[in-house]
């Protein structure tokens, strides 16, 4: 029985094309060698919120200070929608000096404080009034949101199948183009990506503009699937 090779190269990239490059692959004869893309769609059960707090003062305790009451108000919204403030996620935390570069001795002019939020929800219906009322208590320089799957390992094996799939099924055809027979696989290799789809970053004044029209643009829609695909090469010998 012949061994059969299997590489995987799983990526996690969020905006850049596939890469379905060909590997380099030795011909050998009385082999078939295809490539398929595949693809699975699936509804997202995670969104993500993003968002920045930034606070400025004359001295770096000050700015900090003006940092940790955005930072209080932000538990404050989140305890108010029945969500633990430590399921928000803190991505780095920074003390800048600001300078007025217009005076030529770069005169130092005060601080800024700058730190980044994620969260993450399993229920939907929050989304919204969590990213209005961040909005309206001026919190956070802006927002972003995107939906994706916590868990997407069982979408990238439906989409690595499709793509097999494919790809077994165009080396069928070739077989019986030349009169031969499709035997077993031989060799393969995967590349698979999960497209996320995000929402781009909204400025908390323009989230604060908003709060007076009603209804939302996005009222009542549903979230885009999450799209994750797949790329084959495979060798098959002929018999």
């Amino acid at each position: 029985m012949k061994k059969v090779l299997l590489t995987a190269s799983i990526l996690g990239l969020l905006s850049l094309p596939l890469l379905a490059q060909n590997p380099t692959v030795t011909a050998l004869p009385n082999t078939v060698y295809v490539g398929a893309d595949g693809k699975f769609e699936s509804a997202p059960d995670t969104a993500i919120i993003q968002f920045n707090i930034s606070a400025q003062g004359d001295t770096a305790k000050e700015a900090n200070a003006e940092a940790e009451k955005q930072a209080e108000t932000t538990r404050q919204i989140l305890r108010a929608n029945g969500i633990d403030p430590k399921k928000a996620e803190i991505g780095f935390y920074a003390v800048n000096p600001q300078y007025d570069y217009r005076d030529k001795k770069h005169k130092l002019i005060g601080y800024q404080v700058t730190t980044s939020a994620t969260l993450k929800l399993k229920d939907f219906s929050k989304v919204a009034p969590i990213t209005q009322q961040l909005a309206d208590a001026s919190v956070g320089e802006s927002q972003s949101l995107s939906y994706t799957l916590e868990s997407p390992e069982e979408a990238k094996r439906k989409a690595v199948a499709d793509a097999y799939h494919r790809a077994r099924s165009s080396a069928e055809a070739l077989a019986i183009a030349s009169g031969r027979a499709l035997g077993e696989l031989s060799y393969a290799s995967v590349d698979t990506q999960e497209n996320i789809r995000v929402f781009a970053p909204v400025a908390r004044r323009a989230m604060a503009a908003m709060s007076a029209q009603a209804p939302s643009p996005t009222e009542e829609f549903s979230p885009q699937d999450v799209t994750v695909t797949a790329h084959v090469n495979a060798m098959f010998n002929l018999k």
